[in-house]
This record gives C-alpha cells, sequence and structure tokens, in this order.
C-alpha cells in the first residue's frame, strides 16, 4: 500500500471513530434531553397518546382529560377555572408547566421511578395506562367559600388572598388568590391561541398570573403584635403586666397615633388588653424596649427571614415557590439601633413584609401548642389503578414558641374576637381566636385589611387555622371584612358550612 492511500485509510478509520465516539455519547448522554426537547413533536404525541393522571381532592377531580379526534388524543381540562388555578398552575402544550402540575409531572405523565411496575405492565400487555393520579390536602368546600366570599366581598375589593392551613398536620386546607384566570386556554392544543391567551394575562396590569397567597408580600399591620407578644411573654411579661400606652407616642422621625381616640388613651394598658384593643402606642413602646434584637429573633423564629436566608418553598424546589417575608435592619447607618424604625416595625409597618401563607402558619402554631408544621399541599400520589404510593406525613418545621407561650397568646386571641376587633370572625359553637390588622401602604392609597385566626371545636380540637388578606380596602375599619371572611372559611374547613 503507497502513502497516499495509507494516509487516506487512517483518516478514515479516524472519522468512523469519530462517528462510534459521537453516537454512544448522544445515546449515552444526550438521549434523555433530545427526548424532552419541546421541539421534538414525536415526544409531545407520545406523551398525548394517554391521559395525564387526574389531579383531585375531597373526591372533586380538578384537573383531567378529555378524548379528542385530533393527533393528540387527549386534551387537559380545568373543570373549575380560576377557583384552583392558583394551585393548580397549568401543562402548556409547548412550554414550561407551572403549579402543581410542574411540582407532580414525573408522576403524572407516568415517567416517575414510583410508577416502574406501571411502565413495566405496560411492555407485557402493550397497553398504554395513564399516569399516576395526585391527592391535593384542600377542602372543596373551604375552597370554594374561601373563593365565593373573597370575589363577593362586601367591600369591593378586587385583589386578596386567603389560606387555610389544619395547625395540628401542616395541610392546606385552601388557598385563594385573586383575581386569578381560567388555566384552560393556556392549554389548548392551539398554540398560537394558548400563547395568545398566556400574553393577555401576563401583561394585566393586576397580575391575574401572580399567586398571592405565596407568592407576594405586603406589611401586615397588626397581625405582628402576635410575634411581639410572644416575644414580650417570653421576656418576663404576663398577660396581665401593665405596659405605657397613651393617644400618642413620638419616637425619633416617627409618631405613632392608636386608629381611634377611644383606643387606649391612658398611660397604662395590659398586655392582654393591648391586643384585644389593638393599643398602637402600647406595642410600639413595647417592642422598643424589648429591642431590635429581640423583636427580630422572635420574627425570625416563626419564618421571616433577615439577611438572605431562605425559607423554603410550600411543596418542594419544584412547588409553589414562596416568597420571603421579611425583616427590615431597623439600624441607623452607623449600626446602632434605629428606634424610630423599631417602634414603627413592632406595628407591622416600616419595612416589614409577610406572605398570607406565613401568617396563617403563624396562627397554626398558637393553635398548635407552639409547633410550627410544614405546610403540604400534597395529600396523596397514587398509582393509575389508584394504589397508594405515598401519603403526606406531619412534620414539624420549627418551634417558634413554648407551649405556655401558645396558651397565653390562645386567651390574648380570643379575647379579641370576643371583646375586641375581630369579632366578625366569631363562629357559632367554635371558639375563635385571631388578629386583626390594618396596613398602611402607598400614599393615598386605601390600607389593605388582614386577619389571622384560628378556630377550635367544642372538644377542643384545633380544626382550622386562617390568614385572609384584602388589598386596599375602602371605606375605613380594613380587617373587618378579612375577619368576616375568615370567619366563614373555618367554619366550611371544619365541615359546618358551604354548598
Amino acid at each position: 500500500m503507497n502513502g497516499p492511500l495509507r494516509r487516506s485509510g487512517v483518516v478514515i478509520m479516524v472519522l468512523f471513530g469519530a462517528i462510534f465516539v459521537k453516537l454512544n455519547w448522544v445515546q449515552a448522554y444526550k438521549a434523555d434531553e433530545y427526548r424532552t426537547d419541546a421541539r421534538n413533536q414525536r415526544v409531545t404525541i407520545a406523551e398525548y397518546d394517554r391521559p395525564r393522571g387526574v389531579i383531585e381532592a375531597g373526591g372533586v377531580a380538578l384537573a383531567e382529560n378529555i378524548e379528542t379526534d385530533g393527533e393528540l388524543k387527549y386534551q387537559r381540562v380545568y373543570p373549575k377555572k380560576e377557583i384552583y388555578a392558583p394551585v393548580l398552575g397549568y401543562k402548556p402544550l409547548s412550554g414550561i408547566a407551572v403549579g402543581i402540575e410542574a411540582a407532580e409531572n414525573d408522576i403524572l405523565n407516568g415517567a416517575s421511578d414510583k410508577l416502574f411496575a406501571d411502565r413495566l405492565s405496560d411492555m407485557f400487555t402493550g397497553d398504554s395506562t395513564s399516569g399516576g393520579n395526585i391527592v391535593l390536602s384542600l377542602v372543596p368546600r373551604a375552597q370554594d367559600v374561601a373563593w365565593k366570599e373573597m370575589t363577593g366581598n362586601e367591600r369591593g375589593v378586587t385583589k386578596g388572598a386567603a389560606v387555610a392551613i389544619d395547625p395540628a398536620t401542616g395541610a392546606v386546607q385552601a388557598l385563594v388568590s385573586m383575581p386569578s384566570y381560567d388555566p384552560n386556554p393556556l392549554v389548548s392544543h392551539d398554540t398560537d391561541a394558548a400563547s395568545k391567551a398566556f400574553a393577555k394575562l401576563n401583561d394585566d396590569k393586576d397580575q391575574p398570573l401572580l399567586n398571592r397567597a405565596v407568592a407576594n408580600t405586603l406589611p401586615p399591620g397588626s397581625v405582628f403584635k402576635v410575634i411581639v407578644s410572644a416575644a414580650a411573654l417570653e421576656n418576663g411579661y404576663d398577660l396581665d403586666t401593665s405596659i405605657p400606652a397613651g393617644a400618642v407616642y413620638q419616637e425619633g422621625g416617627a409618631t405613632i397615633r392608636n386608629s381611634e381616640d377611644e383606643v387606649c388613651p391612658g398611660s397604662q394598658i395590659t398586655l392582654k388588653g393591648a391586643l384585644t384593643t389593638s393599643c398602637n402606642t402600647g406595642y410600639s413602646k413595647l417592642g422598643v424596649k424589648l429591642g431590635r434584637d429581640v423583636v427580630i429573633d422572635k420574627a425570625k423564629d416563626f419564618g421571616f427571614e433577615v439577611e438572605g436566608e431562605k425559607v423554603g418553598d410550600l411543596e418542594s424546589d419544584k412547588g409553589l415557590s414562596v416568597a420571603a417575608s421579611r425583616m427590615g435592619k431597623i439600624s441607623n447607618e452607623d449600626g446602632s439601633v434605629d428606634n424610630a424604625a423599631l417602634a414603627q416595625s413592632s406595628l407591622g409597618q416600616r419595612d416589614v413584609r409577610m406572605t398570607p401563607l406565613l401568617a396563617a402558619m403563624v396562627a397554626a402554631t398558637v393553635a398548635n401548642d407552639g409547633k410550627q408544621m410544614k405546610p403540604y399541599l400534597v395529600q396523596q400520589q397514587l398509582d393509575s389503578n389508584r394504589g397508594t404510593i405515598y401519603t403526606a406525613k406531619p412534620k414539624t418545621l420549627r418551634e417558634p414558641i413554648s407551649a405556655g407561650t401558645a396558651e397565653g397568646l390562645r386567651e390574648m386571641m380570643v379575647s379579641v374576637v370576643e371583646n375586641g376587633t375581630g369579632r366578625n370572625a366569631k363562629i357559632n359553637g367554635f371558639t375563635v381566636g385571631g388578629k386583626t390588622g390594618t396596613a398602611q401602604n402607598a400614599a393615598n392609597a386605601n390600607p389593605h385589611g388582614w386577619f389571622i385566626g384560628f378556630a377550635y371545636d367544642k372538644d377542643g380540637k384545633a380544626v382550622s387555622a386562617v390568614c385572609v388578606m384584602l388589598e386596599n380596602v375602602p371605606g375605613g375599619h380594613a380587617s373587618a371584612e378579612a375577619a368576616r371572611i375568615a370567619g366563614l372559611i373555618m367554619k366550611a374547613a371544619a365541615g359546618r358550612g358551604g354548598n
């Protein structure tokens, strides 16, 4: 063999070797990426060749499928439309799924290792079974009441959120965000129509795609006084301890006044009386007396983030993304304590920002003897034959307060509902405790109305803890309507109301 032929042969062998290596690299390392690429229409057709798993709650189907006559055999549908959309999210034909549809995608589309037995069975039978199913912790009766009362509220408010939790387990009983959206147009097999529907929602100034229950933070106002009360009870105060009050309190550049002249005008008031009447001057002075570190540390105990610490998402790293509730640093430029900021922060104002989810968790902690349970939405994962492959187990997330402190806070919060600002939350046959909050925000804007609370049945069992937040409430007493709605949600969660 002459030289040129030898060289040609070597080049050909090298090229064949390169092709061999490339093919093996594609098969070993890139196959899954190419298979799941959104541009791979064969994958899309195969995915829609069998029904996606059902998402349900309380025996009610919330996300299911209908058969079509098209190339894609199944169409995803959401029968309850706006009511559950912030929780369920949606699974578009092209693009990224969101919500529970994203968090549980491997179960719903049948790709999870937990469903290996289903896939193995299909290999022998030639069948194409559906994906696995998801059972949510939501209580349909409570969810429906929350949606109905929020969207039909008596103040004409169009933005807000409501969250209800089982205090003993962390199971989310209701989660509503308004305004919401109908996810059905977003999963249309007409991708142009789906894209236009998404663009319209995304451009809406009222942000219907924003889940206000978990992804929006606002000043909580006086509901933050529960946390300051906890700090006081764990630092030598009791319910009958007198604290300084008065009509006006001046601290640095901050002037603190009560909501009405008749609220704690005297120079002293008990700690229980201060929470019952929502005494602003008393709590501002109390926060300054306790000190910045005590107030901030107690807020951190409950789940607030101060220096970029991550609290965690509702389900998992793929679940509903939860915004961090934050405290400001409450310090001057030289690092010293800014007492004016501390006085305002002790009222849930200044730089304090909170999600409705965490607010509900605060109430649940008080109801659960100081233990804060990890909230969850997924109650069960089922295989295609509805066999159970996962059931949620309650987990203690943290213990912000002692059982004794929780007992004191419960007595104070029951007084708020029985004798103070939270009377609208009363439920016949239940012991209800809570705290109202009216939060100032932008200049010349109506305040936000908050209520957090809990309900015990006649047997002494905590049946629900709730937060209702209404944005920019007109007409004064912004928290009164939030309290009314909260009572109805808890009643429904306990099986005593709703449709």
